[in-house]
């Protein structure tokens, strides 16, 4: 059929999907938020909720809280450019990739995506998304399909004029890399001098438009220490949330596997963000570490509290609430799990997500291996896939960095 976008031009692609969403799911979004809060006795929830329709057009098509914020979504690293040397870069972002997607084939990626019914939000991720010459074009012809686009960036480039045109074309929401509340420690992360002042610039400018604004924090050896200051800045600067990464080592992390956590500094993480929550005006959602939802239920856990988490708590969404498209077009079901050698060059996407390498096998926890295997949480949690494949090279085997002791399935 013909589609025109909004400045009037005809393409051939599918019906732009509706922007609001069944009742159904407008519902499993407030009970997954809702529950959170009671879960942590969260103070400033009420204020938070006040936002509710901006932050569930954010996470559009979620379907409970899980790893990398909320399933489900797609997810494209549109380039490896980056004007930054992150140390901790899964992407190992710098010069471009040599076989990077077309404007012309993210277009047709583009309205693939659409076509899923269960995707309804886009991500654009790299790298520094706004490195490539055509990111206002695809976030519009996104936010034309009604796909509203969030854009992972460093925020060292969000000038006003960026900031402006970035919310002309329908951006939604910025999620900005911070390492530390210290400049020195973040600029060393990030690998320049100005990266921090440039960063908080950035935001500023964002948040002089009244858009809203996600912090995604790297916790490591080396930053540990100071991720409470990093939750209370996230705060501060009124980010409507908080994800908080772990390094799994792979892409330049790979060569620094001496500074992801321990599991010991799992649990200690874990139990300062429980801690911290109930203070913060923005609501934290740690990645890589699944264990966090069965460890707010185990608290005080009751059959009842353990059924409604696993209606709205996801746990690893590793290929069954994420898809995770590199800029070559290799889809793999998470950014920290490069299995599988589907490409969009060669296939199509709805192929690939509903039947591609590891994709299925995912979606069944009764496949994960050891602990995770027979752990009660399973459905809960499922382990961080990620963190088992960059250990044992196995992405079914058990997550070496839980440390709940949890009874045994039946």
């Amino acid at each position: 059929m013909q589609f025109l976008d909004k400045k009037g031009r005809s393409s051939s692609v599918v019906q732009a999907k509706p922007f609001y969403k069944p009742l159904a799911l407008l519902f499993r979004q407030a009970l997954s938020a809702t529950y959170y809060a009671g879960l942590t006795k969260w103070k400033y929830f009420p204020g938070w909720a006040l936002k509710a329709p901006t932050n569930m057009k954010i996470s559009a098509g979620a379907v409970g809280m899980g790893c990398i914020g909320f399933p489900n979504h797609p997810v494209w690293e549109m380039t490896t450019a980056c004007n930054l040397n992150c140390s901790h870069c899964h992407a190992g972002g710098g010069a471009p990739h040599p076989a990077e997607l077309s404007t012309a084939e993210a277009k047709k990626m583009l309205r693939e995506i659409a076509s899923i019914d269960s995707f309804r939000m886009m991500v654009f991720t790299g790298g520094e998304p706004l490195v490539r010459d055509d990111i206002y074009e695809l976030c519009e012809y996104s936010s034309s399909l009604n796909l509203p686009p969030v854009i992972a960036t460093n925020a060292t480039l969000i000038t006003p004029e960026v900031a402006r045109h970035l919310r002309d074309c329908g951006v939604t929401c910025l999620a900005v890399g911070l390492d530390s509340a210290e400049p020195y420690v973040h600029n060393k992360l990030r690998g320049s001098a100005r990266a921090y002042v440039s960063a908080v610039e950035g935001i500023e400018n964002w948040r002089a438009l009244n858009m809203p604004l996600q912090i995604n924090i790297t916790a490591m050896k080396e930053n540990l220490e100071q991720v409470p200051d990093l939750l209370q800045l996230a705060s501060s600067l009124n980010a409507s949330i908080v994800l908080l990464y772990q390094l799994i080592p792979m892409g330049r992390g790979d060569n620094i596997k001496d500074i992801s956590l321990s599991r010991e500094e799992n649990q200690w993480l874990m139990e300062t963000i429980y801690e911290l929550q109930r203070k913060l005006t923005t609501i934290v959602e740690p990645v890589g570490a699944p264990q966090w939802w069965p460890y707010l239920v185990s608290r005080k856990e009751t059959a009842f509290k353990k059924y409604l988490a696993q209606v709205t708590f996801k746990g690893c969404v590793a290929g069954k609430g994420l898809c995770y498209i590199k800029p070559d077009g290799t889809v793999w079901p998470c950014p920290f799990l490069p299995i599988g050698t589907a490409n969009l060059r060669q296939k199509s996407l709805r192929q690939i997500w509903e039947e591609g390498d590891g994709f299925a096998l995912l979606r069944n926890r009764k496949n994960l291996k050891g602990k995770c295997g027979t752990c009660a949480y399973s459905e809960l949690c499922g382990g961080c896939r990620g963190r088992a494949y960059a250990l044992y090279g196995d992405y079914l085997q058990e997550d070496p960095s839980c440390f709940l002791d949890s009874p045994t399935a039946l």
